[in-house]
């Protein structure tokens, strides 16, 4: 049976073809009942009449179906429609195993991501008999969020069944699928495969191991000319050992994949649980197995020697005796000494050249802008400098300061004096060894650079990325800096480092948050913090050397930044309880309590009724790998519980309350998030290249708006219908979308320029409305009649709220708001209010910090 796009096989719709599986054809379909989009695999027509094909094709389903595990696709169904047997399963949309190696071997830090990810869902299938028998790149999923999906059980054997099938015994050494063939692929198939013994689990762990050393050097194990040849090695031969073709390979690694690949299969993993422990293990201890010591036997023998299955033992423990393996004891541990004492916030410090006088930025005991104090690590007395308002950048060597100020870069000496004025439009800066230039971050028309010295541009950030922080090496050779993919986020990207010559070379990419850039005090390494999670700094401090190899450099308990090193091996750090909540007044009380949920909660939206609360939760209690999570709460008396409803960045909640607008996934896509039954929507992305904040709903619920950009454009608003279809430009190039009024009259939106607030109607036409709204206003809700706008000062302390007369255009000071406690106060952020305004809750972030010294860091 030929299907097309648009004919229906029982209750789906076929949309397209995506393609052929192990065992027949895969199509895109939508299911008519739960209205979501599956994957469809059918036999093709002239295999249908196969009574044996056909058997195994139900048993893929069978055998797949009992498998419930976030790594194995999920089977939803299984029929036969106009005499077409087909399978409608878990719709994975990202790339192949396949695709990713056409460009090479993938990073160690992700291959280790994978496979883990491959080796856990593999051992859940062996867990309850099930072996996959068709182990190999295609079949296995990497989804744009970096989730891994096993595919293709369609010649999976039972093994505990009592049964033999007879499949894939004594059967000559060829591949296909039709009768009397040996069930697989060449090139993955284990030794017993190839040569027509019965399978168990240690198959797989063979064929997962092709693919692992696959990922590892971007050379396939087995490959001959011929496929009667690449059995053959797969029987007599080994592979090129993978330290020959990948030096970056850890010894671990190599070690596991070495076990995989052995030809007797009782020397293998005695079950795939203890080998997806191994790989989880090398995971998470990455930067200390870089450190271990390659042992190469002189010839490659069956059997691994005791010593390498010791050390892989060893490994799998997570027991690593100080630095590396062969260490005979560990390092002494780093000593901390506290260097405030009072409630606040500590957010720069810089050690002087010879490490003995510390200078530091705090706000203390509510303070909103705290001066820049000097201390000594002997005494506990901290003194005012003469520099109010003053962020210290760096300490020369020479004992001058550099001081920032409002984006203006100064030059101060630490003993006291004047400070003089050098450069405007700063952002960062750092001094030369000598203490004789400058490096700075310098925002030029727009676009940030690294000149050093001032003046000479080493690195220029092409748009939209940012530079986020920079310091000169000891050498006084290179530059480190935070490569930021956002301007607007200058916490999330790489470790970069540039040459004199201007030449830019990455270290260390991925992270979703990094901050503390310092060089070691050898200057052969970069150390930062370092997290794979957006916004997280929990307990982490990394090392990268010039060759990007890395290694953890502590862990510890709670949220510490790493702020300055000094050449003398001493460390400055600060510890933070940090915490984001939300405060407001809910339906039938008239004072403020607290609203927030986890550690930090962040308020999206409330509905008109102010009766139900939409929040982001941003703490690691989200468990998202986005390191947020969506959920809902109802207010008023009593209030019930908050309910997780998904991964990723809430928006607004629908008219009816029934969706949620939310950015899930990385990159972001746009979605629609059921509060109580159904099923997640992902809307058409079209041209949108980009995703960015903003996202809100129409009063008819048929319709949202969002801010995007498409390639080689501004960003701005588009609507688009939630019934389907691409989205259309709402409102001019550079303006970003906020609300729109319940009469469907205004759009309210936001000029980019200088924030102010702007209005448009509903076809994006502008509207001269003249306000005296200042600008940094950010809209929050229109009143239900739309006679009134109520809209915050961003960012503010307190935070002033107005009621604009839409009429007039004459602003009200409604409401100022702020938390009483404002010790440690970092900001405030979103307001949001119910309809007529009498309930509200607003978010704050605090911070109290304490700085430290350290010592005995290596």
């Amino acid at each position: 049976m030929t299907l097309l796009s648009g004919s229906r096989l029982g209750p789906y719709e076929i949309l397209a073809r995506l393609g052929a599986g192990g065992m027949g054809e895969v199509w895109r379909a939508r299911d008519s009942r739960l209205q979501r989009d599956v994957a469809i695999k059918v036999l093709p027509s002239e295999l249908s009449s196969d009574a044996g094909r056909l058997k195994r094709f139900e048993k893929e389903a069978r055998s797949a179906s009992a498998l419930n595990h976030p790594n194995i696709v999920t089977i939803y169904d299984i029929g036969q429609a106009d005499s077409v047997s087909y399978i409608a399963m878990e719709l994975v949309e990202g790339k192949t195993l396949r695709e990713l190696l056409h460009v090479g071997p993938l990073p160690i830090k992700r291959v280790l991501s994978i496979a883990a990810q491959v080796a856990d869902g593999l051992a859940r299938a062996h867990e309850v008999g099930i072996v996959h028998r068709d182990l190999k790149p295609e079949n296995v999923m990497v989804t744009k969020e970096g989730r891994v999906k096993i595919l293709d059980f369609g010649l999976a054997k039972l093994t505990h069944t009592g049964i033999d099938s007879g499949e894939g015994t004594n059967l000559p050494t060829e591949t296909g699928t039709g009768a009397g063939v040996v069930l697989g692929t060449v090139g993955y198939m284990s030794p017993e495969q190839a040569s027509g013994q019965p399978v168990d689990f240690h198959s797989d762990q063979f064929s997962f191991g092709s693919i692992l050393y696959e990922l590892a050097t971007g050379k396939r194990a087995f490959q001959k000319k011929t496929a009667v040849d690449t059995l053959s090695a797969i029987l007599n031969e080994e592979p090129e050992p993978i330290g020959a073709v990948n030096p970056q390979a850890p010894t671990p690694l190599r070690w596991i994949v070495e076990r995989c690949l052995v030809k007797d299969r009782e020397e293998r993993y005695g079950s795939t649980q203890d080998l997806a422990r191994d790989l989880t293990t090398l995971r998470d201890h990455l930067s200390e197995a870089v450190g271990v010591r390659a042992i190469e036997p002189a010839r490659r023998s069956r059997r691994i020697p005791a010593l390498v299955l010791a050390a892989v033992a060893v490994l799998a423990a997570g027991v690593f005796v100080g630095k590396r393996l062969w260490k005979e004891a560990p390092a002494p541990a780093p000593t901390f000494r506290p260097l405030t004492f009072r409630r606040g916030a500590v957010w720069l410090a810089r050690l002087s050249p010879d490490g003995n006088t510390i200078v530091y930025n705090a706000a203390w005991d509510g303070e909103e802008e705290g001066p820049l104090y000097s201390t000594r690590p002997e005494s506990r007395e901290s003194r005012v400098m003469p520099f109010p308002g003053a962020g210290i950048a760096s300490i020369s060597s020479s004992g001058e300061m550099a001081l920032l100020k409002d984006g203006i870069l100064s030059r101060a000496p630490l003993a006291g004096g004047v400070a003089r004025e050098v450069l405007e439009g700063a952002t960062g800066a750092d001094w030369s060894p000598d203490g004789s230039k400058l490096a700075v971050i310098h925002n030029v028309n727009g676009r940030k650079r690294i000149e050093y010295p001032i003046g000479k541009a080493l690195y220029v950030a092409p748009p939209p990325r940012g530079i986020g922080e920079i310091r000169v090496s000891p050498r006084g050779d290179r530059i480190a800096f935070i490569d930021a993919p956002q301007s607007h986020e200058p916490f999330v990207g790489s470790v970069a480092v540039v040459d004199l010559q201007g030449r830019k070379t990455t270290l260390s990419a991925g992270w979703g948050f990094v901050s503390g850039i310092n060089w070691s005090p050898d200057g052969d390494e970069v150390w930062f913090n370092g997290s794979l999670r957006p916004g997280a700094m929990r307990g982490e401090l990394h090392a990268v050397s010039l060759a990007g190899r890395e290694r953890v450099l502590l862990r510890a308990p709670g949220d510490f930044r790493l702020v300055d090193v000094g050449r003398t091996g001493r460390v400055l750090m600060t510890t933070a309880f940090c915490r984001g909540s939300i405060t407001g007044v809910v339906p039938g009380e008239s004072t403020e309590r607290d609203l927030s949920w986890f550690d930090f909660s962040l308020v999206q939206d409330l509905s008109a009724d102010g009766r139900t609360m939409l929040f982001t939760e941003g703490s690691e209690q989200g468990n998202s790998s986005l390191g947020n999570a969506v959920y809902i709460r109802k207010l008023g008396k009593p209030a019930s519980d908050a309910v997780r409803i998904s991964e990723g960045v809430a928006f607004r909640l629908s008219p009816d309350g029934r969706w949620v607008i939310a950015h899930t996934g990385t990159p972001p896509r746009l979605t629609l998030i059921p509060t109580g039954p159904g099923e997640t929507r992902t809307l058409e992305r079209g041209s949108i290249e980009l995703y960015t904040w903003g996202a809100g709903w129409f009063p008819d619920g048929k319709r949202i708006w969002f801010n995007g950009r498409e390639a080689g454009r501004e960003i701005r608003a588009y609507v688009q219908s939630i019934e389907g279809g691409s989205p259309r430009p709402l409102l001019p190039e550079g303006i970003a979308g906020r609300l729109v009024s319940p009469d469907e009259k205004l759009v309210t939106a936001v000029d980019r320029s200088n924030r102010k607030v702007v209005f448009f109607s509903a076809e994006g036409q502008p509207i001269a409305l003249h306000h005296d709204l200042p600008d940094g206003t950010e809209p929050s809700v229109f009143s239900a009649d739309s006679r009134f706008l109520f809209a915050f000062g961003w960012g503010q302390l307190p935070t002033p709220v107005y009621r604009l007369d839409l009429a007039s255009g004459k602003k009200q000071l409604w409401k100022e708001l702020a938390p009483t406690d404002r010790s440690g106060l970092e900001g405030m952020a979103m307001v949001r209010l119910s309809a007529d305004g009498r309930s509200y809750a607003y978010c704050y972030t605090r911070c109290l910090n304490d700085l430290y010294l350290v010592e005995g860091l290596r």
